[in-house]
This record gives C-alpha cells, structure tokens and sequence, in this order.
C-alpha cells in the first residue's frame, strides 16, 4: 500500500546537452488516421522541465478542508479541463499534484483562514464545556475517516471495514452519552492507521504529531497530513498510470480539438496564419519524379520546426495559435527565461572579453557573473523590467571582476575600463545590440537543430555559451517536448494547410 516510489524529492536537471537529447529524444508516431482513413506523418516527442498543476478542494463553514480523492481526480476525464490535466502530465515529465494555496493577502486566503480558525476555535469550545460537547467533533471524526477511506484502493475492503467499525459515529455518540468517550484515543487509533498507509516522506509527520499532547493541535496535524498523503498516492497512482495516459492522450487531445473544430466557423485561422508565414507556396516546386504526399510531410515538418521558433519569441498582441493554446502558458514562461538566458549569455561575452586571460580562464569566476546575472534578472516578469536591471548587473559584474581578482592576487580593473564595461553592459537594453542579437541567433539556431533533429545525437552547444548548457538544455528539452507532442497531436492539420496552399498554388 505503501507508495514507495512517492519519495517527495525533485529530479534533478541535465548539466550537459548530450545526457539531456540524448535521454528525451524517443520516437513516436503521428500514426492516427484522418477522417477519411489515411494514415500520417511521424513525429517525435519527449522532455521538459519541472511545472506543476494545482488541485484546489473545497471548504465549508461546518468543517476543514474535504479530500480530493483519486475516485474524483479519475472522474474528471470529460471536457477540456480534462484533457488540460492530460496533457499536462504528458508534457511535463515531472508532473506532479499540489494542494492548492490561495495567494497570501487575498479575500480567498482570509476567508479560508478566518474559516479553518473558526472552526478549530468552536471545537476546543465545545470539549472545554462541562459536559464537553462533541457536536463538533463528530463532523471532525467523519471527515478524517473519509479521508482515510480515499487513501484506500477497492481491494482493500478489511482495512475499510475496520475503521469503519472503529470510527463508527453511533457508537462514538453513544460513548459520549455515557460520559466515557477517549477523544485522544481516536486520535492515537487515526495515526496507527496513517502509520501504515503514509509513504516513508510522512515518517516525521507522523511521529511528531505522536508527541503532541493538546489533542486539538493533533487532529488539526491528522488533517493536514491527510491531505498531503491523498496527494502523495494520487500522484503514486499518476506515475504509475502515466505510460497508459500518454498512450491515449493523442486520442483525447485529438478528438477534443476535433469537437472544439466542430462549433467554430474557422478554428484554424490562427494556426493558418502563423504556420504559412514560413512557407512560400511560389518559390516551390514539386518535383514530377517524387511521391507528392511524401514531398508535402517533408515540407510540412520543415515549414512547422521553423514556425516552432516564432513561438519563443511570441508578440503579445498577437492572438496564439489555436494548436498551441494549452501551452501558450508554458510557451509563455520559456520565452521569458529565454530572453533572460540571452541577457546573461551577452553579459558573459561581454565580461569575458573585457578583462584580462586570467579572469577569461576562470571557471569559477564566469559561474558567480552567472549566478548573479541570473538573480537579478530573476524576478523581472517584463523585457522592460530586464532591461532596466542592466544597470545593477553591470555593478554587481565590476564587483564580481574585483573579487575575482582580489582572491587571486590579479591586478584590479581600472576605473575607466570599469566605466567602460558597465556602459557596455547597460547598452545590451538597445533592441539592435550587436552581441546580443548574435547571442540570440545562436540560441535559436541551437533550438532548431534540437527540434529538427530526428536522432538521438548530441547536439553541440552554441560558441561562447558553453558556461550557459545547463540552462539551454533545461529550456531545450521543455520546448523538444511540447513542439514533440503538439506535432504528434495536429500533425493531419498542418499537413491540410500545407496541402491546401500548395495545392492554391498549383
């Protein structure tokens, strides 16, 4: 019963691209046939980073928190809701549930405070009176063998009996009628049984709740850790299941979209217009030697890997493609670190160019420029935001070249050629920045080779970004994956609007 596996502990990211393409780069087939019974292009799938989806459960006046059991995570496979959570544990390779938590200083997140402190305040109320009384403490003890019970699968029907039996309500009334009832007994009995079904991460959990003695605070801690163990078996059972869920997500993703295809006048219209803006009908020729639908899978597939591009560097005001739109929000975020990634990239080549053959052969010294460069940019969500943080980059990197150079006794940069590479450094913000834009064209060009790759084949990271690969293979690999699936998924209709321009053309 136990989920070993659900050890709580994040996998770690690739630090060079050869482990990371290598490991993701796995065939797949854009096999399902059109409506006319034909059969498609291949495609190839695999890798991102970590991201999570968040499963909120409910909260009345009367009662904690309820549990999100599997039997309703399992039951929520209808609608586009659905296949959102379907996807996303698809193209999230470290997908993983998480309780919902409203944001701090919202309505929501007072509401939900005043309301679990109400309660608690009214149960230590009513067993401080004399007689206690356990109105309150009956709604308690259901709720916590509910949540015992969604721990539990079918098979276990003894385990589900017994605390049936033992959390029996008539009986506990009866007790407290009688003026015999151990409400610490219950307790004691909820956290032996906890004890067995929890994974070995809610050891601690458990054990310290052992040692508290105001039973209040105990069964406060029973439900909390309740509702992190239905988590933990819920994402047990995803990994176990997720083979099965991506054998079926291309069928559900594809009979979704069809049904969302069905209700719109033109449902394409975006995906049209942004996949056709790389392709130039006029300038190509089929030749008459060759099988045409061949031709037009080989012309589909390069026209969209390019296309794929344009989806990292996404204008706002743009509307996004309708194949896209359960990734624009996960596009939207590798588009920000990847412009953060292009700003630390010019400010390492511009540092490292600036100062002396000492400080350029020093690894540790190119790490911390990183390191801070990357902090700083960090929490800035807009290009103007990152822009304006150029001025305390260029101060921390002089501060950097100065440490460096204090620690290994390296003569101190001069004060002009500080001025000098901090008016460099601050000059990246200009849209038409030299380094900067041949610092961008390099990350593309490397996305592209990754996506457009059809083999396993280590992929050389771009001159002068070697210091960078952990983080463009991190945001490579995240992007593989979602260009992978999404080509899987639609490839029939981009296959029809290539067909059909060329087709115009001809």
């Amino acid at each position: 019963m136990n989920p070993e596996n659900n050890s709580g502990t994040p996998r770690s990211e690739p630090t060079d691209v050869k482990g990371a393409v290598a490991r993701v780069r796995t065939e797949s087939e854009c096999s399902s046939t059109s409506e006319d019974g034909s059969n498609h292009t291949p495609g190839k799938r695999q890798r991102t980073t970590s991201q999570t989806f968040m499963v909120a459960g409910s909260m009345t006046a009367a009662s904690p928190p309820k549990f999100v059991s599997l039997e309703e995570i399992i039951r929520a496979a209808n609608g586009i809701k659905d296949m959102a959570l379907v996807h996303q544990i698809v193209v999230d390779k470290d997908f993983k549930l998480q309780r919902y938590e409203p944001e701090p200083n919202t309505i929501h997140r007072m509401v939900k405070e005043n309301m679990q402190k109400a309660f608690w305040e009214i149960l230590r109320q009513e067993l401080a009176e004399d007689p206690p009384n356990y109105n309150q403490a009956f709604v308690l003890l259901e709720d916590i063998k509910n949540g015992l019970f969604s721990l539990l699968l079918p098979q276990h029907t003894k385990i589900k009996q017994q605390i049936a039996d033992v959390l029996d309500t008539d009986l506990i009334k009866q007790q407290a009628e009688k003026g015999i009832l151990d409400f610490g007994h219950y307790a004691q009995y909820v956290l032996g049984v906890m004890s067995k079904l929890c994974a070995p991460v809610r050891d601690d959990q458990i054990k310290s709740l052992n040692d508290k003695s105001d039973v209040i605070d105990v069964f406060k801690g029973i439900l909390e850790t309740l509702d992190l163990m239905a988590l933990d078996m819920a994402n047990f059972t995803i990994e176990m299941v997720k083979s099965e869920i991506i054998a079926h997500s291309v069928e559900l993703e594809r009979k979704k979209f069809a049904d969302y295809l069905s209700i719109q006048t033109d449902g394409l219209q975006h995906t049209r217009k942004w996949l056709l803006s790389h392709l130039n009908p006029n300038a190509i020729i089929i030749p008459e030697n060759i099988d045409r639908v061949s031709f037009i899978k080989t012309t589909t597939n390069k026209t969209f890997t390019q296309a794929c591009i344009d989806l990292l560097e996404w204008d706002d005001n743009s509307t996004f493609p309708e194949t896209f739109m359960l990734d624009q929000a996960r596009l939207s975020d590798l588009q920000s670190r990847t412009k953060k990634l292009i700003l630390t990239g010019t400010v390492l080549l511009i540092t490292v160019s600036n100062v002396g053959p000492n400080l350029q052969s020093l690894a540790s010294f190119k790490q911390a420029v990183k390191e801070h460069t990357i902090v700083l940019l960090q929490s800035q969500k807009t290009e103007k935001e990152m822009m304006d943080t150029l001025q305390n980059v260029a101060e921390q990197v002089i501060s950097d070249i100065k440490e460096a150079q204090k620690n290994h006794d390296f003569l101190e940069i001069g004060d002009n050629a500080a001025h000098v590479l901090k008016d460099q450094i601050v000059l990246i913000s200009k849209p038409d920045n030299r380094i900067k834009q041949l610092v961008k064209q390099r990350v593309k060009e490397f996305f592209l080779q990754i996506i457009e790759s059809s083999t396993a084949d280590p992929q050389k990271v771009p001159s002068g970004l070697t210091a960078l690969q952990t983080e463009l293979t991190a945001i490579a690999g995240q992007f593989l994956r979602i260009v992978a699936h999404n080509s899987t998924v639609f490839c029939t209709y981009y296959f029809d609007i290539v067909d059909e321009a060329l087709t115009k053309k001809d």
